[in-house]
């Protein structure tokens, strides 16, 4: 226990650190931040506008209103902001850090690789341009759909919340951990496989081929970064396992990337990175 809790400690004392480094990061040239601020809301915006106005054109998509709609645009935006908050500088992108050779200057470090990974993402001031409209966009929903949220469906909704983003940055730490076998060829694998996640999530899924849908909750699980947690939420799937659902796939997902990327570290003890030779670091 007194472990746990120096750990616990030293995760905050962390966060406060790179916090900091982030906020200065943001404010050493005011016109800059103000113009990527503004550019990067509105690009994060864009990303849901074509299913937004596709709900507003047509009353709503299948069985779900306008409404509806909103709540998982914003729950999927959100997912968006939470991974930028904490996995943000190549964190998400794993697959940049062990192909170009960084995941040295993280191991080299005096502190366990769990705790880096935790920290070295944290960034608050950055990511807040894609918290904010999600968080937005939520309390919209919540308001015209007459909601009344009690402690239990926020209990829910934070706990489906923190499972999708275990289970996304475990998911990019899965396919990300090809990098330790091959560093050059999949360096970008995780951009990509981020962009995927970013691209599919906003859409429901009702309707569509059983094969397709189960593809969409393995292969690729954009399902659970918005449809099935949303359904949960709003009350339109009344199975009672409806709410573990998320969670559930987040644990079974965490395993396979730990149990992946584990085994890629191993060889990266024997093999080193490609990214160096005795003249130094190849770029």
């Amino acid at each position: 226990m007194q472990i746990i809790i120096k750990n616990l400690f030293k995760l905050f004392r962390l966060w406060r650190v790179y916090a900091r480094m982030d906020l200065l990061l943001m404010t050493r040239d005011l016109k800059s931040i103000v113009l990527w601020y503004i550019s990067d809301g509105l690009l994060n915006i864009a990303s849901i506008t074509g299913v937004l106005l596709l709900a507003e054109r047509f009353s709503g998509i299948g069985s779900w209103s306008k409404y509806h709609v909103l709540f998982m645009l914003g729950y999927a935006s959100l997912i968006d902001g939470l991974l930028s908050l904490f996995f943000g500088y190549n964190v998400s992108c794993i697959s940049r850090r062990i192909g170009r050779g960084q995941l040295d200057h993280t191991l080299v470090q005096p502190q366990p690789l769990w705790l880096s990974l935790l920290t070295e993402g944290f960034s608050p001031f950055y990511a807040s341009s894609v918290l904010l409209p999600g968080i937005l966009l939520i309390w919209w929903s919540c308001f015209s759909l007459h909601l009344h949220p009690s402690a239990g469906w926020c209990l829910t909704l934070l706990t489906n919340m923190s499972a999708s983003v275990v289970l996304a940055i475990s998911f990019q730490f899965f396919w990300g951990s090809l990098a330790f076998w091959a560093p050059r060829s999949a360096e970008e694998i995780s951009s990509s496989t981020l962009q995927l996640l970013e691209q599919l999530k906003a859409f429901p899924l009702d309707g569509l081929n059983p094969i397709l849908v189960g593809s969409l909750l393995t292969v690729l699980p954009v399902g659970f970064l918005g449809w099935i947690p949303a359904r949960s939420l709003l009350g339109m799937d009344n199975s009672i396992w409806s709410a573990v659902f998320t969670p559930f796939a987040a644990v079974l997902m965490t395993l396979l990337s730990i149990l992946f990327f584990r085994k890629g570290l191993r060889r990266y003890a024997r093999t080193g990175s490609a990214r160096y030779s005795n003249f130094g670091h190849r770029g």
